[in-house]
């Protein structure tokens, strides 16, 4: 069933307030990583994943199969996150409802910024958002689903029974 777009926007609103970390170390971002890339090889996909914290970069692996073209992608749609502080795909969805543009309204070069799936905030509950999850080799909604899977895993959280 295809969702509207006022659905797509709820869900990435629903997304976004219940995954919330309670913290969020470097250990942490390690952990999810690995989780990332752990769901993709169980998916017989082939990823790059990007981590940052406070604009560091704390984790990144490009599995075989991966260029750098995935790393341009992460690169774009971490930019997007940390300057929206929302995810790379809610960004799009949302142009996309309000008939703005991302040059026009927002003053983002799209050789800078990607507003498509596969970059996820890193919020930790009661400070807000404090970096960004990345990844780049499927096709962007999966590669947004494949973030937000690997962070319901991680924080322990059945989205479908929250939604």
């Amino acid at each position: 069933m295809e969702q509207t777009i006022k659905e797509a926007l709820a869900r990435r609103e629903r997304e976004e307030a219940l995954l919330r970390f309670p913290a969020f170390s470097y250990e942490d971002a390690l952990n999810l990583g690995l989780k990332i890339i752990e769901l993709a090889k169980a998916r017989g996909a082939a990823v790059a994943v990007d981590i940052t914290v406070n604009q560091t970069q704390v984790f990144h692996y490009a599995m075989p199969g991966t260029n750098r073209r995935n790393a341009m992608w992460i690169q774009r749609k971490e930019n997007m996150v940390q300057t929206s502080q929302i995810s790379s795909l809610h960004a799009g969805q949302y142009l996309a409802s309000t008939g703005k543009d991302l040059w026009k309204d927002w003053r983002l070069d799209e050789a800078d910024y990607a507003a498509i799936g596969g970059g996820f905030p890193i919020i930790v509950a009661g400070t807000g958002v404090v970096g960004a999850v990345a990844c780049s080799g499927l096709p962007h909604e999966m590669d947004h689903q494949l973030l937000v899977d690997a962070i319901c895993q991680i924080l322990g959280v059945d989205l479908e029974a929250e939604m």
